[in-house]
């Protein structure tokens, strides 16, 4: 099989990618599949066909592990600008905070943050969503249980499938007869490198230092603020600076706490608190040295309540 190479986005594009009919699609568009299969090609490949016959078009990136429109642990919304038909859409960007690399443990905030998406993505004239999912499809990790709980949530008019086998099975096994949403399945794009966890832990890296390139302390007293889900501060937490419906404005890395005086010290590259209505503390740690992100633990959790986390803890900046 023949792949050629895309007008519109710089990508092989398959033969049969080329075949699919897309005249009359419209709302959101789910697309899913196992890491390494194309499924984030495929979802960029869809919008661009997709802005020919749509003048709203919307794009949300929802893999929150190897994001590709803005830092890992959120989801971001973008709108096409009007005569725009390339990859990434240069319009207004939209983003929730879920505070994880993966959906295990967070399903709940990650299916409440797609659905604002979703939702805002239709308040902002978006007559077509594209969206691009996790590659978290196993059922002893909660796969299925996550996606299928997305189709009842979105309703999505079409589900593309990437898949290499039978991995997807017991997500479209019941899709497939059922008439709450129409299942497109299509075989993994050939041409795709795979990618291993060192491979995809340094990618996070580099999407950290890019979005923290011109970030700057800001200490930032909470005594009037909302903290998700509570003020516990642990050196090197991400944090998300919240507006009033709970999109993320800004995120932070703590460098300082002191619980006695209510601040907390963040690195980021918001230059001030306008609009911010809350804090959210997520559940990953970024080095700002390496960029390297891990997992916040217990103890990370017990030194937070021990009391301040002093600046000979922190970084110095």
């Amino acid at each position: 099989m023949v792949s050629r190479q895309s007008s519109v986005v710089n990508i092989e594009v398959p033969p049969y990618w080329e075949e699919l009919n897309l005249e009359g699609l419209s709302g959101v568009l789910m697309v899913i599949g196992a890491p390494d299969t194309g499924k984030s090609t495929f979802a960029r490949y869809l919008y661009t066909r997709l802005c020919a016959l749509h003048e709203r078009v919307a794009f949300i990136d929802g893999d929150i592990g190897q994001a590709s429109l803005g830092p890992p642990t959120t989801m971001t919304l973008v709108l096409r600008q009007s005569g725009e038909v390339g990859f990434p859409p240069g319009g207004p960007r939209v983003r929730v905070f879920v505070g994880a690399n993966s959906p295990r443990g967070h399903m709940l905030p990650t299916l409440i943050g797609v659905y604002k998406l979703v939702r805002r993505a239709q308040e902002l004239g978006a007559t077509v969503t594209v969206l691009d999912t996790t590659g978290l499809i196993g059922p002893e990790q909660g796969g299925p249980a996550l996606k299928q709980a997305k189709v009842d949530l979105l309703e999505p008019a079409v589900v593309f499938a990437i898949r290499q086998g039978n991995e997807l099975e017991p997500i479209l096994g019941p899709l497939r007869h059922s008439a709450r949403t129409r299942v497109v399945e299509l075989p993994a794009a050939p041409a795709v490198r795979p990618r291993d966890k060192v491979a995809r832990r340094a990618h996070r890296a580099r999407l950290f230092a890019r979005y923290f390139a011109n970030a700057y302390p800001l200490e930032i007293s909470w005594a009037r603020l909302a903290v998700f889900p509570a003020p516990r501060f642990s050196r090197y937490q991400l944090v998300a600076m919240e507006d009033r419906r709970g999109f993320a404005l800004a995120l932070g890395i703590v460098l300082e706490a002191d619980p006695a005086r209510k601040t907390v010290l963040l690195l980021t590259p918001a230059h001030s608190l306008n609009n911010v209505d809350a804090l959210r503390v997520g559940d990953v740690g970024v080095n700002p040295e390496t960029w390297e992100d891990t997992r916040m633990d217990e103890n990370d959790r017990r030194l937070a309540d021990a009391g301040r986390l002093n600046h000979s803890s922190a970084c110095a900046w």
